[in-house]
């Protein structure tokens, strides 16, 4: 398949690298899960499912396809032996409704299912450890509680309704919803939410208790900007992929 414009290209390549990042990380260990760019007012790239379908630590630029908000094909030869993702109303949902959006990620990292079902919420345990998480935890992250699929608008809206301004929900039973002004805010918002859950299961199960962080060192946590926190830290991840 050729890219119906060049400058799709690379975006598609950054979507398929963002979805092996995913994999890397084991917040999407099988073939379930998806991200998600918008491109103007009713498009978006996505990754989908393809005739050989081998899960996202092995998605290419070819697995990343122009859809419609409502799953149409994006142009006339788009979708051949293609299908848009089951849920792609979870991120047509976010993207129409939050216009700071761009990007949406939908996982199942095993250990945020785990961490929920055991009543452990996204709680702000750590401190410069992952200052970007353990702001995002701070401010709260929510949880969509119906172990669903997101395959229509009225779910989608459900869980929009629960996420609120949030980057991230999680779906009880089911993994979680990220959101970001791009692709590498996206995931690396999913990829802070993972590791405090991973670290919460292991404080509990080794015996401990979680603690917030006390607000004076809350206080004391700097903002070391987008160059640091996003850019940076995305360089790093794809470096992993090699």
């Amino acid at each position: 398949m050729t890219d119906p414009s060049t400058e799709l290209a690379p975006l598609r390549r950054q979507v398929a690298d963002a979805c092996r990042v995913l994999a890397a990380r084991d917040l999407a260990p099988g073939y379930l899960g998806h991200i998600s760019l918008r491109i103007d007012e009713r498009r978006l790239l996505v990754r989908c499912r393809g005739p050989q379908e081998r899960g996202l630590a092995w998605t290419t630029a070819q697995d990343v396809h122009l859809v419609t908000l409502d799953g149409e094909p994006g142009t006339p030869d788009e979708l051949q032996g293609w299908d848009p993702p089951n849920e792609l109303p979870l991120h047509a949902e976010v993207l129409r409704t939050r216009p700071e959006v761009t990007a949406v990620v939908h996982a199942h990292p095993e250990t945020v299912v785990a961490a929920d079902l055991a009543g452990l919420g996204i709680r702000p345990i750590i401190g410069a450890f992952d200052m970007p998480g353990t702001k995002l935890a701070h401010a709260g992250v929510p949880v969509y509680p119906r172990a669903v699929l997101i395959r229509n608008r009225t779910l989608a809206a459900e869980m929009l309704a629960a996420m609120g301004s949030c980057p991230v929900v999680l779906l009880r039973g089911h993994g979680l919803t990220s959101a970001g002004a791009g692709v590498p805010e996206a995931v690396l918002n999913a990829v802070s939410v993972e590791r405090i859950a991973r670290l919460s299961l292991t404080v509990v199960s080794a015996g401990g208790r979680l603690r917030d962080l006390p607000e004076a060192d809350m206080a004391e946590l700097p903002d070391l900007g987008g160059s640091f926190n996003h850019d940076t830290a995305w360089r790093h991840e794809l470096a992993r992929l090699a």
